[in-house]
């Protein structure tokens, strides 16, 4: 390999934590690099028509590459964006402070544990500052929108607080002065990376499907272009799926580059590798979460909380349908949800801990939506739509009919568009809070998965929709469940937590600083990081949060060398390391499954059997035993025969194949007799792994042969070691994973079906096999022993 790019900071991702980041960065004179999976989006953009938006979608197995990315889990929908900005280009522009009182600490858990905030709002406070002094928020200046107008006065009559919650928008063309729709917004002095005129805001409502005026204040046009000014590297299409710690100080960052659409269809992929002292991680929640559990391996230092405290901040949607109360003036309310800002109000219900509300708090705001889906939801109301073109149609065949001479129709036609009455008169509710973040992100078959359920904050849910059905009943409209309640699911648009702070290892996967535990230099500094629900929209928190985390960086130099080498993996043995294929001989071959538990982090395989299970950290793998030649296998002293098949453990991404596997049956150990078993794979990254265990064949008290030839002691090592020296007693091999295998019974019975014979006289070499192995257990279990032996491992319960 050349030389290899390195720089004094790597930013993953272009989110609100990632932007800050790389801005402040670059500002200190720190050479940095942004590495964005997904596009640029200037002004003009973003997708409008069906076709665009078919390709709108992240889905890069699919040769997608567009903005939206929607995932689904068990109990649980999510939306998030993919693109130079982040969350910022889909969100709704709010920007809320977290409640003082709501930074808990010692909050417990369903299941154990606790929520635990180990910074305050006072640490946060002129961080948050900063952050507003550069996004510029500013309330809603158009107090008479219908639909902010009608939640003030339901709010006024339920005595609840309102208020107009500020929105990073551009309503001016500088700040401070009159908001006026549709005029060129000043560029800053740190310019504008697209290049684009930007346009203050036409109050169209397609705030959370991208701003083609560029009146949203979305990241790329302030703390991503003020980056650009210093001098940061802003890569697009750049997909980052490894980490590697250097041997010595920083970290090796490897990704896919997305190039041009092929003939096929397919887009060019490029694999690159960059170097970096300091690895800053703002790829959101789950591309965060996910970067860390697939690369675990070669982070083997991440702490267990990796993966909890999840949260989907409590968000909530439900429907006010057919609103149809009258205003002061005893005219019908129209609402018309889809003129202005997609949010412009929000009302507060406070939490127990304020000391004037009870339970857990919450937010409720109006979420509007783009003026063009008035016209879809309209036409899609089949019935009214038939009957009012049936109406129309049957008008003017009479007038035919008659012979009247009628030119005019403007007054049919108005009726076959009809009165827009369900779109004027509806408005969805948003909600978000303090739901219970006991969450937990893994990865399962390879892909990213959720664990959480609405149950434990049913009383949060249940609170949030009272207060939701009594504004909706206000409102004279009729009350509807996001249809996906009914089935215990909610939808989130800001997924939290994953890669937790915490007080020390035990409880958080980072420091109150955002800096890893284990691995120096790594930072989390989005939303992953967040222990808990936020509460308000928590954009303007985990941008103050890495704010934070990056002053104290610069205030706080740590010399990293520049390295150029990363710790090498282990080198593959010589090809005699294998069994040698036979010149000619009788194969056998037999199919075997084992099953149980492991822990990262521990060397010693019954601790860390008995730390899996409790985690549900399962680990199995099924092989095929093969001796090609069954002479050669009994007649050496190693009895080595090839394994082949797949390993699967969810903590290392799932299924994965053996890529060159050994196994050597009743080897003699001194006193006893060993099966071993030493398995190469790689995890998800590409960092290659070996796993090695053994089972100890010995005649102790009682009658053991059954536990002693079913029961796997296991060890994860980092590399692919070769054989030769085993185990603990290889002093270079790096463990980092130990744990316990079995063979099931039923498993067992199963195995005795596989086995197979080849070669001249099949049924011969199964036989010879079956003489060999009965041989090496009457050796192990029935002739005289030495007076001492070994200890063998304590059997795990």
């Amino acid at each position: 390999m050349g030389a290899v790019e390195y720089v004094d900071a790597v930013v993953v991702g272009s989110g609100f934590g990632a932007s800050v980041s790389a801005y402040r960065l670059a500002e200190a004179g720190r050479s940095v690099v942004v590495l964005e999976r997904g596009r640029a989006y200037p002004p003009g953009s973003f997708a409008r028509n069906p076709y665009e938006m078919s390709r709108a979608f992240w889905e890069p197995k699919d040769e997608l590459l567009g903005l939206f990315d929607i995932r689904s889990f068990r109990k649980l929908e999510a939306i998030v964006s993919s693109g130079l900005g982040g969350g910022s280009l889909i969100y709704a522009n709010v920007l809320l402070r977290k409640d003082e009182k709501w930074f808990v600490h010692d909050s417990p858990l369903p299941g154990g544990g606790y929520e635990n905030w180990p910074i305050g709002r006072h640490e946060l406070d002129r961080h948050y500052d900063a952050v507003e002094a550069m996004m510029t928020p500013a309330p809603n200046p158009y107090p008479d929108l219908p639909k902010a107008q009608a939640l003030r006065e339901v709010a006024e009559k339920l005595g609840l607080e309102a208020f107009s919650p500020p929105l990073a928008i551009s309503f001016s063309v500088r700040p401070g002065a009159e908001a006026l729709q549709k005029q060129i917004v000043e560029t800053p002095e740190y310019g504008n990376i697209h290049g684009v005129t930007r346009l203050t805001c036409r109050l169209c409502g397609e705030c959370d499907i991208g701003c083609n005026e560029g009146a949203k204040n979305t990241l790329d046009h302030n703390y991503l272009s003020a980056a650009a000014r210093y001098g940061a590297d802003l890569r697009t299409l750049c997909d980052v799926d490894g980490i590697t710690p250097l041997d010595g100080g920083g970290y090796e960052v490897r990704y896919v580059r997305y190039g041009e659409m092929l003939a096929d269809g397919r887009y060019e992929r490029t694999r690159e590798v960059i170097r970096c002292g300091q690895l800053f991680l703002g790829a959101g929640t789950f591309g965060t979460t996910s970067l860390l559990l697939r690369n675990r391996v070669a982070l083997p230092a991440i702490g267990r909380a990796l993966g909890t405290r999840f949260s989907g901040n409590g968000d909530l949607i439900t429907f006010c349908l057919g609103a149809e109360s009258t205003t002061e003036s005893g005219a019908t309310r129209i609402l018309d949800p889809a003129y202005g800002p997609v949010i412009t109000t929000a009302i507060r219900q406070p939490d127990g801990l304020d000391g004037e509300g009870q339970g857990r708090g919450y937010y409720v705001q109006e979420a509007g939506f783009p003026e063009f889906t008035n016209w879809l939801v309209e036409t899609a109301q089949i019935t009214s739509s038939m009957r009012r073109a049936a109406s129309v149609v049957s008008q003017i065949v009479a007038h035919r009919l008659a012979n009247r001479n009628e030119s005019t129709i403007s007054g049919e036609v108005a009726k076959l568009v009809g009165q827009g009455r369900l779109t004027s008169s509806s408005l969805p509710l948003l909600g978000m809070g303090r739901d219970t973040p006991d969450g937990r992100i893994k990865l399962t078959d390879g892909e990213l998965d959720v664990e959480w359920t609405t149950a434990t904050s049913k009383a949060y849910f249940d609170a949030m929709r009272t207060t939701m059905q009594q504004i909706t009943q206000s409102l004279g409209g009729r009350f509807r469940d996001n249809p996906l309640w009914w089935t215990k699911r909610v939808v989130t648009v800001h997924p939290l937590g994953g890669s937790p702070m915490g007080r020390a290892v035990h409880d958080g996967v980072v420091d109150s600083w955002g800096e890893s535990f284990g691995h120096p230099g790594l930072f989390v500094v989005d939303g992953a990081a967040v222990p808990g629900p936020v509460g308000p929209n928590p954009s303007l928190t985990i941008a103050a949060m890495a704010d934070r985390v990056v002053e104290h960086v610069l205030e706080n130099p740590k010399p990293v060398p520049a390295r150029t080498q990363r710790t090498p993996s282990r080198a593959a043995p010589a090809a005699s390391a294998a069994p040698a294929d036979p010149v000619a001989g009788r194969g056998m071959e037999f199919t075997e499954q084992m099953k149980g538990y492991l822990a990262l982090d521990e060397t010693d395989p019954v601790a860390g059997w008995e730390i899996g299970r409790q985690l549900t950290q399962r680990f199995m793998f099924q092989l095929t035993i093969t001796a090609p030649d069954v002479d050669r296998f009994v007649a050496g002293d190693d009895h080595t025969a090839v394994a082949e098949g797949y390993v699967d453990c969810d903590v290392l991404g799932g299924r994965l194949p053996v890529q060159r596997g050994w196994a050597n049956l009743f080897v003699a150990a001194g006193a006893h007799r060993e099966m071993r078993y030493r398995l190469w794979f790689s995890d998800l990254s590409g960092e290659p792994v070996t796993m090695y265990g053994f089972k100890t064949v010995r005649d102790d008290k009682g009658f053991d042969m059954w536990t002693d030839t079913s029961t796997l002691y296991i060890t994860l090592l980092r590399g692919h070691v070769p054989p030769g020296a085993e185990g603990a007693q290889d002093a270079d091999a790096d463990v980092f994973g130990a744990g316990v295998l079995r063979i099931l019974p039923l498993d067992f019975a199963r195995q005795l079906t596989t086995f197979r014979g080849s070669g001249g006289g099949p049924l011969a070499s199964i036989a010879k096999f079956g003489t060999f192995f009965a041989m090496s257990m009457k050796d192990a279990y029935l002739r005289p022993k030495p007076a001492a032996s070994a200890a063998a491992p304590k059997e795990p319960s």
